[in-house]
């Protein structure tokens, strides 16, 4: 049975970022076997920022996590060489791919010789997620198991900033953009079809710098990018501290002993 059933988001606050970890190592842990038990694999994009050291804190030390099982893609990803400090790549290898037996051949990143060209790394990067959903032929949008997301002040996720274009994409599983008002400009991002055809999506924000963001995209409604991620079938959840949840007023809140 899956963690939860879809419904209303679950938001998950934990004292302190440890034990936050803790709560991400419980929850996908118990996600990855769920979806290794069903299909013998797990399907799953990582965002970039703090979220990778936040994830790989205590998951990175799970033994009973079948990490050869995992296929991991990237929710957006900087056009720049695979070993530029600005890489969501390099930051998860960092933290996470060198600590763990994943294949490197269940990597999937952007192709490095196509960085000066976002569009046509776009397009690759569909190719690479319809080998491993099929194909558009037959697969409308691809469906992972989950989709891990961070969120930033001005509450764009991926590469999906407020007012911008991308916001509108409904067909396209990967988009390019050279415009991004966050440095570096050019970009690949995962569209809103894929993030809302997931299993599972969960948001992971944590400290007091994100305390009015948080307030706004969970207690008051918006058409933030933030805020358009709204699972179809799967769930949507919020892993966060006190810290970054200390102005957030909905009821839904939930503790670590509800996961």
């Amino acid at each position: 049975m899956p963690l939860h059933t879809a419904g209303p988001t679950q938001i998950y606050t934990f004292p302190d970022t440890a034990a936050l970890s803790q709560g991400l190592d419980k929850y996908v842990a118990k996600l990855s076997a769920e979806a290794i038990h069903r299909h013998g694999k797990f399907t799953v994009a990582l965002s970039g920022g703090s979220l990778p050291k936040q994830l790989s804190a205590v998951l990175k030390h799970n033994n009973s996590v079948d990490f050869t099982k995992w296929i991991v893609y990237f929710a957006d990803e900087r056009c720049v060489p695979l070993d530029h400090e600005d890489s969501n790549y390099l930051l998860s290898k960092h933290e996470l791919f060198d600590h763990v037996p994943i294949l490197a051949e269940n990597v999937h990143t952007i192709d490095p010789d196509l960085v000066n060209d976002p569009e046509e790394a776009a397009e690759d990067y569909i190719s690479q997620l319809a080998k491993t959903f099929a194909t558009k032929d037959t697969v409308r949008f691809p469906v992972f198991d989950l989709i891990l997301l961070g969120v930033g002040p001005d509450g764009h996720t991926c590469s999906l900033f407020p007012n911008h274009e991308l916001l509108k994409e409904n067909t396209e599983w990967v988009a390019s953009i050279t415009d991004s008002p966050k440095p570096p400009s050019c970009r690949i991002t995962l569209t809103f079809p894929v993030l809302n055809h997931a299993h599972h999506v969960a948001f992971v924000a944590a400290g007091a710098g994100k305390q009015d963001m948080l307030h706004q995209l969970l207690d008051i409604p918006g058409h933030l990018p933030a805020q358009m991620v709204k699972p179809t079938t799967g769930t949507l959840s919020w892993f966060v501290d006190d810290a970054a949840a200390q102005k957030v007023t909905s009821t839904t809140v939930k503790g670590l002993e509800r996961l």
